[in-house]
């Protein structure tokens, strides 16, 4: 089985080296220069374990870990050069699993990487990612959303806005963050853009577009997916 692996560093010249070592180790490399391409790659390339640095200028490492954790369960192991109980505590609490303390060999890179997909190797069968809402199924696995045994058509931009906004059904989710997780903060989208692909969404996932019930528009400041339509009439 060749893994997947998604390296992110703000440091090209570090960023370039690991891309290489580890295509030489017989991985598929994927790369981000910042959290929010972090996210973006992390949602098209489903990787089998993140290398993520730490210090990286506007959505830190701990951000990124913290996004992704509300995402998946993949393995993340984190680059830093702070060495101090406490940061090292911080990140297992968010749930990495391993450390890297720079300066690091690549020798030791590949050790650790190779030990944490071991582990993740003879764990059980994840259960099939799926995330119900009203009488739609959006299963990341498939990347593919059903009604019942109907498949719904969607773009690969629509799946990832749905994906965004399924992930943190019942909560608001402001149009800054949605241009930053579906687009990229790098990209220069606008309101308009969002709200024309919740209305294709509508179209496609709602009984009645002109009256949502699942996707909710949060005046001022964004979205919401509801868990459960609300009953006609409220």
């Amino acid at each position: 089985m060749r893994y997947k692996v998604l390296v992110v560093d703000d440091d090209t010249t570090l960023l370039r080296f690991l891309e290489d070592f580890l295509k030489n180790q017989g991985f598929e490399v994927f790369s981000a220069r910042n959290g929010p391409q972090a996210l973006r790659a992390a949602y098209e390339n489903q990787p089998d374990l993140v290398v993520l640095d730490v210090m990286m200028p506007g959505m830190d490492g701990w951000e990124v870990t913290k996004r992704l954790r509300e995402l998946s369960d993949l393995p993340i192991i984190l680059i830093t050069a702070k060495t101090a109980e406490q940061d090292k505590l911080r990140g297992f609490g968010l749930g990495v699993d391993d450390y890297i303390t720079k300066p690091f060999s690549f020798a030791e890179l590949s050790a650790r990487v190779q030990a944490v997909l071991n582990r993740i190797q003879h764990q059980a069968p994840p259960a099939r990612n799926v995330i119900p809402f009203g009488d739609v199924v959006l299963d990341l696995d498939r990347r593919e959303a059903r009604r019942g045994e109907q498949a719904i058509p969607l773009t690969p931009t629509e799946f990832r806005l749905l994906e965004v906004l399924s992930r943190r059904q019942g909560k608001a989710v402001s149009e800054k963050d949605l241009i930053e997780e579906v687009w990229g903060a790098d990209q220069a989208e606008s309101n308009t853009v969002v709200r024309r692909y919740i209305w294709l969404l509508r179209k496609k996932i709602e009984p009645d577009p002109a009256n949502p019930r699942l996707i909710l528009t949060v005046r001022g400041f964004g979205y919401r997916l509801e868990t459960e339509p609300l009953p006609p009439g409220e």
